[in-house]
């Protein structure tokens, strides 16, 4: 009966050793899930930010987060079980919490509570950290058919593929969505996006209303030697998702 009790005890310690490993991508799934009901994108990277990925690697004591135009790199170190502090230049730290299947960022004087997942789609090697975190995103916020409604194409199909390729939009072959950084403080208040062929892109303005997505020229309002600051222009294509 004995060795039978020693194995169950190992893999119970196994099992503990596990739950309380922090290594790997952690995306923020909250704001996906809320950018996945159809609303504006904006509203949800408030409500449930800024940070959008933490990268952890115990082993060389490592943590680095992203928050879409920023990406810190701390020392990692464990506290309680379950408990890990990372802690920046300048005696600033932020503490996370295993918590279930979910890394939980404490709130801070620097940020809110915050609440990570393993991601569905691990980025390839050598991605750039946010990478796991916009394939999610891209694929819950713009995944599926489109119908182009109005605009030019108008019946044709439209595919957001998650890694940043677009099929079916004339004149685009790539697009990224605004995130944070400075596209997003030159769109102001809008969602905008980029539409890219070949070498040559441009900022565009979006509304989304459910499965309706309307993309409207982004117009700069600033003098040429200002920082562009965008409003929008006319409607270029109204599609609806199918």
């Amino acid at each position: 009966m004995r060795r039978p009790l020693l194995i169950a005890l190992s893999a119970g310690l196994l099992a503990g050793c596990a739950a309380d490993n922090p290594d790997g991508t952690w995306i923020n799934q909250p704001i996906i899930d809320s950018a996945r009901q159809g609303g504006p994108l904006r509203e949800a990277l408030l409500a449930h930010g800024p940070n959008l990925e933490w990268r952890l690697d115990s082993q060389r004591g490592l943590a680095t987060y992203s928050n879409g135009f920023e990406t810190p790199e701390g020392r990692l170190a464990a506290g309680e079980p379950g408990h890990w502090q990372v802690s920046y230049q300048g005696d600033y730290q932020e503490n996370l919490d295993l918590q279930g299947d979910q890394l939980v960022q404490q709130a801070s004087t620097y940020g809110p509570e915050q609440h990570f997942s393993r991601p569905p789609h691990q980025a390839e090697d050598g991605a750039p950290i946010g990478s796991s975190f916009e394939w999610a995103l891209y694929d819950a916020y713009l995944g599926g058919e489109w119908t182009i409604r109005q605009g030019v194409g108008e019946g044709g199909m439209v595919l957001f593929h998650p890694d940043g390729r677009l099929e079916g939009l004339p004149g685009a072959e790539r697009y990224a969505l605004c995130l944070a950084g400075d596209c997003a403080s030159m769109a102001g208040e809008h969602d905008s996006l980029w539409l890219q062929l070949g070498q040559q892109g441009a900022s565009w303005i979006f509304e989304r209303d459910g499965d309706q997505l309307r993309i409207l020229q982004a117009l700069n309002q600033s003098a040429p030697d200002e920082v562009p600051s965008f409003r929008p222009g006319r409607q270029a294509w109204l599609l609806q998702r199918d």
